[in-house]
Parts: C-alpha cells; structure tokens; sequence
C-alpha cells in the first residue's frame, strides 16, 4: 500500500501540536473520501499524517505503529463493521508493548444495524479504545481531542464518548 503522506514531513509553520499521526480505516473498508476529508482536516490542525489507506490489514496496521511510533492512531471506518474489525485490531495494539501504549480512537459508523448505539461505544472503549466517535460527533472534537494530548500527553481519555 503508498501511503499518502510522508511520515517525516514538519508540521505547518505556527503549529502548536504537530502531533504525527496513523490515520487508517478497518481491514474491511474500502471507503476513501472520509479518510481524505480526516487527513486534511488533521493537516489543518497542525499534525503530520501518515495515512496507510484503505482495507488496511490488522498486521499492518500494527507493524506501522511499532515502525512509525505516531503519537497517536485514528481509525476510520463507515462500512458498518467498525465495532468488530475496530475491537479486533486495538487488542492487537495493545498486546504489543511498543504500541500499548499509544492512544487510539476510531470513529465513524459502527454497526450494520442502524445508528452506533451506547452498547457498541461501551464495548470498543472496553476493547482498548481511548476514544470513539459516532456519525453525529461534530469534525472539531477529533483534533480537540488530539489536542488534549499535550503538553504533558496523559492517557487520552477524550471524544465524543470517553466515560466521564
């Protein structure tokens, strides 16, 4: 797969953050536009994107964040299998200790079967997902709760849903 971006590009001159950040969809979605509509909106708000594509494979996925080490991972999805590809590739980060700890969020349609429900949220933060967005959220919570991340880059517990 060409990623889109170059990982070591500088973030834009009077960028506060200029987080590096994973930008991915689940291994079984093939949807483009909302990653490209993310990644520009990730640029905008300051941070370096490294943007793996669609129908990325969950070994892949991993092995770009044990190589690449972003400060954080975003996970598009909009087929509606977020919550099960979603579930499956953050236990895989969160084995590997290289990747443990890095914040990751996923957002976007969760399910097959209608609106992404509290139980579907509930379930992918217990799974290891430090945020989840739902179609509704408004675009300007993802790089809020990037922001959230600095100075000090507590665990991130931001987003729409994050249990507080």
């Amino acid at each position: 797969m060409t990623m889109l971006s170059c990982p070591d590009r500088t973030a834009p001159a009077g960028s506060t953050s200029g987080l590096s950040v994973l930008l991915s969809t689940t291994s079984s979605d093939s949807h483009t536009w909302n990653m490209v509509f993310l990644h520009l909106l990730l640029e905008e708000a300051g941070h370096r994107v490294i943007n793996l594509g669609p129908c990325v494979p969950d070994a892949l996925l991993v092995e770009s964040a044990r190589r690449y080490r972003p400060d954080a991972i975003v996970i598009t999805t909009v087929n509606g299998h977020g919550r099960i590809d979603g579930s499956r590739v953050v236990r895989a980060l969160r084995e590997q200790p290289v990747t443990r700890g890095i914040p990751v969020m996923i957002g976007g349609q969760l399910g097959i079967d209608g609106p992404s429900s509290d139980e579907q949220v509930r379930r992918l933060l217990e799974a290891g997902f430090d945020a989840v967005f739902v179609p509704a959220a408004d675009p300007d919570e993802l790089p809020a709760a990037l922001a959230r991340l600095l100075p000090s880059r507590p665990a991130l517990k931001a987003g729409v849903h994050d249990g507080r």
